[in-house]
């Protein structure tokens, strides 16, 4: 996924040159049998270009509010993640005392005691960020030979 706010026209250009090439080919194959060779069946009533124009319009903008929905949830979820991070480590900073202990522990075991706590959340962040970015099987991007130029190695 393409993630930088700005696309440029040559970022757009490098991405579809293959599509291109192919498309400007055909199109003037296309041309050159109806013109040049008089071909008459070749044409296309603007109806169903039009029909099928809308409906490729709908499909790609329904999509696109997929996507954006699924990103949009899964920044939800991460700033929860985020936000809960923070409040557990300012609750085991704040309430982990000898307020109410039998047998209180010295300022080091406290210390230490916060740390491994607060240590063992980071661990467990870590490993969920490792996790989530794990390739998955239905991901068969990186193995299509016409990404790998664009798959970070």
């Amino acid at each position: 996924m393409y993630t930088k706010k700005k696309f440029s026209g040559l970022t757009m250009l490098r991405w579809t040159r293959r599509e291109l090439r192919f498309f400007i080919i055909w199109s003037l194959i296309v041309t050159a049998l109806y013109e040049v060779l008089g071909l008459q069946w070749l044409q296309v009533p603007w109806t169903a270009l039009a029909l099928i124009g809308t409906a490729v319009a709908f499909l790609i903008g329904f999509q696109s509010n997929a996507v954006y929905g699924r990103l949009w949830e899964a920044r939800q979820i991460w700033g929860g993640i985020v936000n809960d991070s923070r409040m557990f480590t300012i609750m085991v900073l704040d309430m982990i005392t000898n307020e109410y202990a039998k047998d209180p522990a010295t300022e080091e075991e406290l210390a230490a005691h916060k740390k491994t706590l607060v240590m063992r959340h980071i661990a467990w962040l870590t490993t969920l960020r490792h996790a989530m970015r794990q390739l998955k099987p239905w991901e068969t991007y990186r193995t299509n030979k016409r990404n790998s130029e664009w798959v970070e190695a």
